[in-house]
């Protein structure tokens, strides 16, 4: 299967816009609050996890480029809703330039691929994981603006 960057790029753009506005809808009050305890995550944790996971897989797992990524500090993290905006932005921005590497075949044997579940090692398989990733934590966010709109 052959990387569409262009595709690729719009649907994580795609994901993280429905983040940002779950975000929005939880308010600046809320969005670092965890809905039910420690346990639980808030929307900021998991939109700065997404963050991070996205940077990890498409730049450290599919090009080789060293990461420094602290992944429990992701779901410790707390921002302004304009903070998020900007790390989304900044998210962004990485990712289009690595789908555009990925698609001119630029992809390197990164670590981590050995994890994929499904599809192989492929750079293909990665983006897709990385998409699955986004999408399904936009539904745990989903869910805590769900908790707190029921209190």
């Amino acid at each position: 299967m052959e990387l569409a960057a262009e595709v690729a790029e719009a649907y994580l753009r795609h994901a993280f816009d429905q983040m940002l506005a779950v975000a929005e809808r939880v308010g600046e009050d809320r969005v670092n609050e965890r809905p039910f305890g420690e346990r639980t995550n808030s929307v900021t944790a998991l939109i700065t996890h997404c963050c991070g996971m996205t940077g990890w897989w498409l730049g450290t797992a599919a090009l080789g480029r060293p990461s420094d990524r602290d992944r429990d500090a992701e779901f410790t993290a707390s921002a302004t809703l304009t903070e998020l905006r900007g790390l989304v932005d900044a998210t962004l921005r990485s990712a289009a330039d690595d789908l555009r590497r990925l698609e001119a075949g630029e992809g390197t044997d990164g670590t981590g691929r050995e994890h994929l579940d499904v599809g192989g090692p492929s750079d293909s398989s990665v983006v897709l994981h990385v998409v699955e990733e986004l999408y399904q934590h936009l539904g745990h966010m989903e869910l805590t603006a769900d908790a707190f709109a029921a209190r």
